[in-house]
């Protein structure tokens, strides 16, 4: 089956700590909350330590238009794009020599954070030797869910042309989209929860010969991959577009949400592969924050030390949407996984909605 051989990582060039970002959130919203101390325990509640933004904290003071905020995004995403690639294709962690830019056959563009056409991989190959029939595969509006979803086209396209190799990028700038004068509830949670982050995954046919260039034992396959969309749910996740950009919506409900929709859809795809929970190695949850993580337990019933990754992850770079799963599936490429272990990955996103893969390391 099609396998991933290398992840990549790019951090962006501002820490903040959740400190930091505590202070900024109390200046901005003491006017507006009269009990904004409570409030604001969510930014301790939830148990990120720091992230990465693209811009600076003092930016973040100032207002800026939509144009403005747009076009930081394509200046950034195509710098930091082009360096998750790179990375990717000469990672020493994976792989025993480079992956050539001309050998790449397809490039799947993944994010929800700006808007750009040409979008950000054509850029990309404007920087960087692809050959210029490379199919682009760009993808815009799953949030969350878009890494794995990434993966998953991925997965089909590498089963319908076996000697295939593939990227699936992912570019996430959700500070670009923080809006200052935007005083609800919705955007003081999305200021303690959301950050900056870029990655990029190298996905491989079955005719191709993986063994001249990757170097771990055994790398995860995908298996299988399914998608769930809860109808009449449009209100639980995604964005408002206005006049100045685009506002969260974010319900406080997800969590619920979480536990009396997700393990049905879960059993239902596991079962279809005579595979069941206590099967499971490796949970490949995106932390889409700390309660999040807290409903995959309760729903799964799953071991809480199963999301020790997951929510290291959360602590040292918060929630980076598309980006964030794959954060997470390079810790667990990184280690030296068992053949034959079994990885199940989850993402949930607007629409609501859910991703699922299951990996073999073969």
């Amino acid at each position: 089956m099609p396998a991933i051989i290398s992840v990549s990582e790019v951090i962006p060039p501002f820490e903040i700590t959740q400190k930091e970002a505590s202070e900024f959130a109390r200046e901005l919203f003491a006017d507006s909350f009269k009990d904004i101390e409570r409030l604001l325990k969510a930014f301790q509640n939830g148990q990120i330590e720091k992230r990465y933004f693209v811009k600076n904290i003092d930016w973040f003071k100032e207002n800026h238009s939509f144009e403005e905020k747009n076009y930081a995004y394509i200046e950034s995403a195509v710098v930091h794009g082009k360096e998750a690639v790179v990375k990717c294709l000469t990672n020493p962690i994976f792989l025993k020599k480079n992956i050539p830019f001309e050998e790449i056959d397809a490039i799947f563009f993944i994010s929800t954070t700006g808007i750009s056409t040409p979008s950000i991989e054509a850029r990309i190959m404007n920087h960087l030797p692809f050959k210029p029939h490379t199919k682009r595969v760009p993808i815009w509006g799953l949030g969350c869910a878009g890494g794995a979803a990434g993966l998953s086209r991925a997965f089909e396209y590498c089963l319908a042309f076996p000697k295939a190799k593939v990227i699936v990028l992912s570019v996430e700038l959700c500070s670009l989209t923080f809006q200052k004068n935007d005083l609800s509830k919705s955007n003081l949670i999305g200021t303690s929860l959301f950050a900056d982050g870029i990655a990029c995954a190298l996905v491989c046919g079955d005719e191709v010969n993986k063994e001249e260039f990757s170097k771990k034992a055994a790398s995860p396959s995908i298996i299988a991959t399914q998608s769930n969309l809860m109808h009449n749910s449009l209100d639980v996740m995604g964005w408002e577009i206005r006049n100045s950009g685009l506002y969260v919506i974010f319900s406080r409900d997800i969590p619920h949400i979480i536990e009396g929709w997700l393990k049905p859809n879960v059993t239902r795809f596991l079962t279809e592969h005579k595979i069941n929970l206590g099967q499971i190695d490796c949970f490949i949850a995106h932390p889409g924050g700390k309660k999040v993580l807290d409903a995959y337990v309760k729903a799964l019933d799953i071991p809480p030390f199963m999301n020790e990754i997951s929510l290291e992850v959360l602590r040292q770079y918060g929630n980076m949407s598309s980006a964030t799963i794959f954060y997470v599936l390079r810790r667990y490429m990184e280690m030296d996984i068992p053949k034959n272990s079994i990885g199940l990955g989850t993402a949930l996103g607007p629409g609501f909605s859910s991703e699922l893969l299951l990996l073999r390391w073969e």
